[in-house]
């Protein structure tokens, strides 16, 4: 894959509302052009031993961070038209739309890829399990800083720049599709 933007969030507590940090690496033309790494005051704000324990982050990290809709005006322009890829994509998706809902902020439907899911079908059984240092280390990158959304995002783009396919281009519509419509056809 050429075109897109890697994602990362990270949570303090269970709640997938509560982003506490995102990474977002923007590749385009296969290089990497931005990094970004913010933290995001948590929603609900506190956090959990288990969550601190993966990533490091505490209440204090995050206190002075602003909300996400402030974070996400910053980066949203940056990714305008592009598919997001994630490593377990249906969890950062699942903070995406669920951070979206709590500020009542529209969701643009964004095209979601999955390194773990592509390194499943890529690599199979040839890795002792998909987890993203695993699958990072398979396609040559060294995962330093596991649990930190900018590094992790940047694992996954690395990964996707050599797994992910392009995505096939739609044909566009002749004439007669564009024209006719089910209605017409029983006029």
């Amino acid at each position: 894959m050429k075109n897109f933007a890697a994602i990362d969030f990270e949570t303090a507590n269970g709640k997938r509302t509560s982003v506490c940090s995102i990474g977002v690496v923007i590749v385009r033309g296969g290089k990497i052009v931005n990094k970004i790494y913010r933290l995001i005051r948590p929603a609900p704000n506190y956090y959990t031993q288990w969550t601190t324990a993966i990533h490091g982050l505490t209440y204090d990290d995050t206190i002075e961070a602003e909300d996400f809709p402030d974070v996400w005006a910053e980066i949203k322009p940056l990714i305008d038209g592009l598919p997001l890829v994630a490593h377990n994509s249906p969890f950062d998706e699942g903070c995406l739309r669920a951070v979206h809902e709590l500020y009542d902020m529209t969701y643009p439907n964004y095209k979601f890829y999955c390194t773990c899911r592509t390194s499943r079908k890529v690599f199979g059984k040839e890795l002792p399990n998909h987890q993203l240092h695993t699958v990072a280390e398979q396609c040559g990158y060294n995962l330093e800083n596991h649990h930190h959304a900018l590094a992790d995002a940047e694992a996954c783009a690395q990964i996707a720049m050599q797994i992910i396919p392009e995505p096939k281009k739609t044909k566009p519509a002749k004439k007669a599709d564009k024209d006719t419509h089910v209605g017409d056809l029983f006029d």
